[in-house]
């Protein structure tokens, strides 16, 4: 498979690591993804102050809370800058405070894993110490969330150890997927616009579920259509095809700790965590709504571009 990124140094070019990279990013998001909307979590997090959505700001943005509210919004990438502003007030900017929401929300995972998916426990405890072999050799060049993610204490807990390295390798994708668009000058409210429609979901759903203002959203529809991606807040075919693209580039250039990993490492890796994490799915069909977490869900349709936007 080819991109327009062929030409940029550091691509897997093996369609087999490709579609590794592309079938385990779907567990990794969801054993990761399901404890933003958990009822523990969220109970915690009322507990400390915070509402779920801020708790959520709080928890993952720990590790980079000291650097302040405008580096945490780079990070975080098309979460709402206003919501991260929020909970900064809210919590005086107390880098202290920050690691509390990240403690708390550790608690809430070893509950919860065990709880609704005692079937990745083993595999978490088990994988845990490779899982962290290769974080250690991810390069950290132009992965700032990622460096501060794993400069954090490592837990003595085996499930929350395990846990953590699948979170590394998260925000090593994460950070390597916003670079992505923004080379390909794309901002945080053009990139969720175009993401909700190669997602099929209604009209700037997605925007709104991060918390985006009205204001950002107008501006992210004036800024397509400056490019050339959009006409009468509607998409063009190219503005699917870019996201598609953008899609199998992220794919392409994170195989990286599954080549580290190995091939039978990677296999087991899918085999072992799916089915618990179609429990964790459900759980957050359950928790949030069946349109959260998009990375979680396969729908091939995605690939198709123009069935999507405007002729």
């Amino acid at each position: 498979m080819t991109t327009t990124f062929d030409r940029w140094p550091g691509r897997t070019a093996d369609s087999d690591w490709h579609e590794t990279s592309r079938r385990n990013a779907r567990s990794v998001q969801t054993t990761i993804g399901w404890i933003f909307w958990d009822p523990g979590a969220v109970a915690r997090y009322e507990a400390l102050g915070l509402p779920g959505p801020l708790g959520y700001i709080a928890s993952r943005g720990a590790p980079l809370a000291p650097a302040g509210p405008e580096a945490l919004t780079a990070a975080f990438g098309s979460i709402s800058s206003v919501g991260i502003a929020l909970t900064f007030d809210l919590l005086k900017g107390d880098a202290a405070a920050f690691r509390d929401f990240w403690q708390t929300r550790d608690e809430a995972v070893d509950e919860g894993l065990r709880r609704y998916a005692p079937g990745i426990v083993d595999p978490l405890v088990e994988m845990g110490p490779a899982l962290w072999s290769a974080v250690d050799r991810l390069p950290r060049l132009g992965r700032v969330f990622f460096g501060a993610t794993v400069s954090m204490p490592r837990p003595q807990n085996p499930l929350l150890s395990g846990w953590h390295a699948v979170n590394a390798i998260r925000e090593w994708r994460g950070d390597t997927h916003w670079a992505l668009l923004a080379a390909a000058g794309l901002t945080s409210s053009e990139a969720s616009i175009v993401h909700n429609e190669w997602l099929g979901y209604e009209d700037d759903w997605l925007s709104r579920s991060r918390g985006q203002t009205e204001k950002e959203i107008d501006e992210g529809w004036d800024g397509l259509a400056r490019k050339g991606l959009a006409a009468e807040r509607g998409l063009l075919p190219e503005a699917l095809r870019l996201r598609q693209r953008l899609e199998d580039a992220t794919d392409e250039l994170t195989a990286l700790p599954w080549r580290l990993l190995g091939t039978d490492f990677s296999v087991s890796f899918a085999e072992r965590l799916e089915p618990a994490c179609e429990l964790l799915l459900a759980r957050v069909d359950e928790t949030a709504g069946p349109n959260y977490q998009p990375a979680s869900r396969v729908r091939e349709r995605y690939r198709n571009p123009e069935d999507h936007g405007r002729s």
